[in-house]
C-alpha cells in the first residue's frame, strides 16, 4: 500500500517513531519529538493539529504540548490558515540553524552568571576557578558557534542557492 506520491505509510511511520526515539535519547521530550519527526517528514513541512493527531495517534492536547515546547524552542513556528482560527505549524528547512543560533541568547545568560559567581566566590579559591573555567568553556564555544553558523550559511547557499 503506498500513499499519492508512492511510500509507504508504515516506512514513514516507522521513520518518524525512529527518528524521534533519536531525539528522546538525545534529550528532547518524547511527544514534541515525534511531532517535529511528523513535520519533518511531510513534504509540505506543515500539519494542522487534527492532522499530527491523526497521523500520531495523539489527543489534540499532546499536540498542543508539543508544539508548545517546540515553539519555545524554535524548532517550529505557528502559522494562521488564511480566513480560519485554525492554525498550521511549520518546520523550516533551516529551524537547525534558528535552533542553535536562538542558543546563544541562553550562553549569554550563564556567562553572565558565572561571571558573578567568579566575583562572588573569588578567582583564587578552588571553587571560583572551576567557575572560571566553565565560563571560559560557554564563552569558547560561543565564538565558535557563531564562526561555524557563518561557514554553515556559505556552505547552505552552494548545496541549496538562496
Amino acid at each position: 500500500m503506498t500513499d499519492a506520491v508512492g511510500r509507504d505509510p508504515e516506512a514513514v511511520s516507522k521513520f518518524v517513531e525512529g527518528f524521534a526515539a533519536q531525539l528522546v535519547e538525545a534529550g528532547m521530550q518524547r511527544m514534541p519529538a515525534r511531532v517535529f519527526a511528523a513535520l519533518l517528514s511531510s513534504d509540505a513541512g506543515t500539519m494542522t493539529s487534527a492532522e499530527l493527531g491523526e497521523q500520531l495517534r495523539i489527543s489534540p492536547a499532546a499536540v498542543s504540548g508539543a508544539v508548545r515546547y517546540l515553539a519555545q524552542t524554535h524548532m517550529v513556528s505557528r502559522e494562521r490558515e488564511p480566513g480560519s482560527r485554525r492554525e498550521r505549524y511549520r518546520v523550516h528547512g533551516d529551524q537547525w540553524y534558528e535552533a542553535l543560533t536562538n542558543r546563544e541568547a541562553v550562553l549569554q545568560r550563564w556567562e553572565i552568571a558565572l561571571r558573578e559567581g567568579v566575583d562572588s566566590l573569588g578567582p583564587d579559591t578552588p571553587a571560583g576557578r572551576r567557575m572560571a573555567e566553565t565560563l571560559a568553556f560557554f564563552e569558547f564555544v560561543e565564538t565558535e558557534v557563531a564562526a561555524m553558523m557563518e561557514r554553515w550559511r556559505v556552505h547552505r547557499r552552494q548545496l541549496f542557492g538562496d
